[in-house]
């Protein structure tokens, strides 16, 4: 978690240098004799990475504070840990589910349909209930049960 921290700093620092090279860019690529200076910077580009920069820092506060809340290392953080040294318990998934590549469809189908057409969308929504039907209740029957 150590390194996640310090490399959420160094994008925070990275967003705020990029927020000040691109400020000063584009006041000195934009201002002339009729042109003040606050009136030369792209505010929107400015703005953006500067939260971006708040973003980031954000998140690296977060991560900071959990791990010092943690007390200790997490086997991540030390390099003589093994793999089975984690948590093994990942939760429950199905390999060999075909749900969620039908629910991925469906909402592929509903934004396509909001971009070409809108008949597409009901027809998108309704096999999105159909595959999320089928993905909660696929143990339903037992494995591989349809």
């Amino acid at each position: 978690m150590r390194t996640n921290v310090g490399l959420w700093w160094l994008l925070s620092g990275f967003f705020l240098l990029v927020f000040a090279f691109y400020t000063v860019w584009n006041i000195i690529a934009y201002t002339t004799s009729e042109v003040p200076w606050f009136s030369a910077v792209e505010w929107v580009g400015s703005v953006a990475l500067l939260f971006t920069a708040f973003m980031a820092a954000l998140i690296a506060f977060y991560i900071q504070r959990v791990h010092v809340a943690q007390g200790g290392e997490l086997p991540e953080d030390v390099l003589t840990a093994d793999i089975d040294d984690g948590d093994p318990e990942m939760g429950e998934f199905s390999p060999w589910s075909w749900w969620p590549i039908v629910l991925a469809s469906s909402a592929g189908l509903a934004f396509v349909g909001l971009a070409v057409g809108a008949w597409m969308v009901p027809i998108g929504l309704g096999v999105f209930a159909v595959a999320i039907v089928g993905w909660v209740y696929e143990y339903y029957r037992g494995y591989f049960a349809r």
